[in-house]
Formats: structure tokens, C-alpha cells, sequence
């Protein structure tokens, strides 16, 4: 069969490159065009076109969007054309919801082929109203957050399905090949670090979160070590592939304060292995973390702190920010947002998950949520999903 696949930034690569494995594995005459990355390239093989890459068109934010608004359009008459000329059998939409709705509601309108969306927009945070176009133009959504089936079907009386997290599977996989166990995540706290406490910055992978973000941090870290003569701590910042060294080191000679602070550009999950404590940035490393068993202090700068903190209840419809707390449905790793970001406030938070109850805690809750994400093969039951869906528009033909 063939899929066309579409997706708007280097996660949804990274997600969509398994996908396209397991289809493979269980479609041996599968073809796929995409509008994707480097990694879903390497995944399809001789079996797979990249039309555009991914980073042609990653713009975020109302006023990215504003100015490059004639390539966005450009981009989507593109995707437009190539699916209306190549026909697949199906078009696989990944997250990025601004571009990708649109092509939903394109190839819908047409009667061109199922649309399936793979990794749905949070529309439980913000911008609830997509319900209506993610009801009117998708045949299928895979979700891989476990709450999302509750919410869809209590809230719109919409089903989606669970396939999984495939962040889950990327840390098995990857700690697989160092000869270790995912089911062996909570002993590495106790028995799996070296001696020296090692504390991860992780202050994002833009621009601007890492601005934001890391200065704030590196100043936390700083005092900590200020205030622990005796017991020396190294610090590694977990850099982003995109952003220069030169980024870092301004920061760290501008808010370290002297002390020693090392840039980290082997695999996180590397670092987070030996890692005792972590100041994380909302997103997907704040799962990352949790899974691999490291206390952590979400941490999320934003401009205008208090003015933020005050409409954050009219514009967000959800309590939380991590994905840890959101699957956990309960606050179970520290939020610093906005104004509640402060040097201080951090510093006592970090304190806390270094030693002690907190720590011990975080710990056993990170066993909870782990148990609701569920087993690895997010990517094997999703291609699972979609091909028992063609399969049966095929025999109802």
C-alpha cells in the first residue's frame, strides 16, 4: 500500500521513523512519500520520497507563522498536489496541527483516502474547538498519552485509541543496546549512578526556551554548590543538536558564577542514566526523566511572569504542564511557571529531591505513572491500527 506521511518538526521525524519501520515489517509492498526528516528518510529506505523537509516549514508562534506565511501556503499546495496526484492509500498525519488539519480537511473534501492521525493535537490544554475538524476529516486517531481516551470520549464523545508512548520505546531501545532492561527503570536511582552527584540541566531544544531558561538554572546550581562546600557536584547541560556551543558558554559565563559547568553532547538518556537530580524544561524530557528514574524540577520561563501566571487559567484547560504530572493526573515532580520561575524557588525544590522523603517519593510515584503508560510497541500497535483499517475499507469496497 501506499502511505503518505506528514509531519512538522524533529520529534515527529523521530515518531514517525518507527512507524514507518513497522509498517514496513508487516506490509511487504508498502511505499511512503512524506513531507518529514533525515530519520523517517533512513527508516523508508529506496521505499520512501522525502517531498520536503520538515524544517522548511517548522515555524512556531503567531508571528514565525506571520512572516513566513507565503512558504507555509506554498508548502501546503504542495502537499496538496503531490496527494492528489500520487493517490495513497492513506495519508498519516503526525502532531503539528496548524498545517496538518488543513491537509485533513483537503484530502476529506476530495474523497481521496482514510486520514489517520498519529499523535493528536493537545487540544485538552488549548484550542479546544479542533475537536470538530479532528471529527469531521480523520478516519482514526492514535493517541499515546493514556488520559486522551478518557478525555475524547467524556469530554466529545469521541474514540481514540491508545497505542502507547513511543518516548517509551526509544529509551528501551536505546538502553537495550547498552544490555539493560526498561523493567529495571526504579532500581537505577539506587543502584545504577556513579558516586559523584551529578546534576542535568535541560533548558530546552530552542532559542528562546533555552534564553529563558538556562540563565535562571544555571544560577540555582550555582548557589546549591555555594551552599555544599563539602560535597562538589557536576553539572552537564544537556544541549540541543540544533544550538552551538557558543550559546552555552556565554550563559554559563555570564550565571554560573565560576563554577564548572560542562556541555553534554552524547545521548540524554546517557547522561540521565547517571544523572542524581534534573532541572527540566516542560516537554517530552520531563517523561524522559521520569522514565529513567531521575528526580526532577520542571522549570518554564515565560515573558510577562505574573501577567502569564494571571490568564494562564482562561487560555490553558488543563492543571498541569508536564507530561509526568498529566499522566499521573496528580502533581507528582514540581512546576516552576512564569513567575513562579525564580532562582530561590528552585534552589529549595532541587534541595528537596537530592536527599531524603521528597526524593524517595518522586521516586515511587514515577513506578505509578510508568504502570499507566503500559508496554513498549507504541509504534507496532499504531501500524497495527492503521493497516486493520485499510484492510477493512478494502473488503467493504
Amino acid at each position: 500500500m501506499k502511505y503518505f506521511i506528514i509531519c512538522g518538526e524533529a520529534s515527529g521525524d523521530l515518531h514517525a521513523s518507527h512507524l514507518i519501520t513497522a509498517l514496513r515489517s508487516r506490509d511487504n509492498n508498502a511505499r511512503f512519500r512524506f513531507f518529514g526528516g533525515d530519520l523517517m528518510m533512513e527508516a523508508a529506505g529506496k521505499r520512501g520520497t522525502l517531498l520536503r523537509h520538515y524544517t522548511t516549514l517548522a515555524y512556531m508562534g503567531f508571528i514565525q507563522v506571520i512572516l513566513h506565511a507565503r512558504t507555509i501556503l506554498r508548502g501546503l499546495k504542495e502537499c496538496k498536489t503531490a496527494i492528489e496526484e500520487w493517490r495513497p492509500d492513506c495519508v498519516i498525519i503526525v502532531d503539528y496541527p496548524g498545517f496538518n488539519l488543513r491537509i485533513a480537511s483537503y484530502v476529506k473534501k476530495h474523497h481521496l483516502c482514510p486520514v489517520v492521525y498519529y499523535i493528536p493535537p493537545k487540544i485538552w490544554a488549548w484550542k479546544e474547538h479542533r475537536i470538530k475538524s479532528i471529527r469531521r476529516f480523520t478516519d482514526r486517531v492514535l493517541s499515546i498519552l493514556p488520559f486522551e481516551e478518557d478525555y475524547y470520549r467524556d469530554s466529545h464523545d469521541f474514540e481514540v485509541e491508545y497505542v502507547g508512548n513511543p518516548t517509551y520505546d526509544e529509551i528501551a531501545q536505546h538502553l537495550a543496546e547498552k544490555g539493560k532492561d526498561i523493567a529495571d527503570a526504579d532500581t537505577f536511582g539506587q543502584n545504577g549512578r556513579k558516586a559523584a552527584d551529578i546534576i542535568a540541566l535541560l533548558p530546552g531544544s530552542r532559542i528562546q526556551e533555552i534564553k529563558g531558561n538556562l540563565p535562571v538554572m544555571l544560577e540555582a546550581v550555582a548557589a546549591l554548590q555555594d551552599e555544599n562546600v563539602k560535597r562538589p557536584f557536576c553539572f552537564f547541560i544537556g544541549a540541543a543538536p540544533n544550538i552551538d556551543d557558543k550559546v552555552y558558554e556565554q550563559m554559563i559565563r555570564r550565571h554560573a558564577h565560576g563554577i564548572r559547568v560542562d556541555i553534554w553532547r552524547k545521548p540524554v538518556y546517557d547522561l540521565l542514566l547517571t544523572t542524581r537530580a534534573a532541572l527540566v524544561t516542560s516537554g517530552t524530557a520531563t517523561l524522559e526523566t521520569a522514565i529513567l528514574d531521575v528526580p526532577q524540577v520542571v522549570c518554564y520561563h515565560v515573558m510577562g511572569g505574573r501577567f502569564i501566571n494571571w490568564v494562564q487559567p482562561y487560555f490553558l484547560n488543563c492543571p498541569f504542564i508536564s507530561l509526568v504530572n498529566l499522566i499521573a493526573g496528580r502533581a507528582i515532580v514540581p512546576e516552576l511557571v512564569a513567575a513562579d520561575m525564580k532562582m530561590p524557588e528552585i534552589l529549595d525544590h532541587l534541595r528537596e529531591i537530592l536527599d531524603g522523603e521528597v526524593r524517595e517519593k518522586m521516586l515511587e510515584d514515577y513506578g505509578e505513572m510508568r504502570e499507566r503508560l503500559g508496554k513498549v510497541g507504541a509504534p507496532e500497535a499504531a501500524a497495527d491500527s492503521i493497516v486493520r483499517l485499510l484492510r477493512k475499507k478494502d473488503k467493504s469496497a
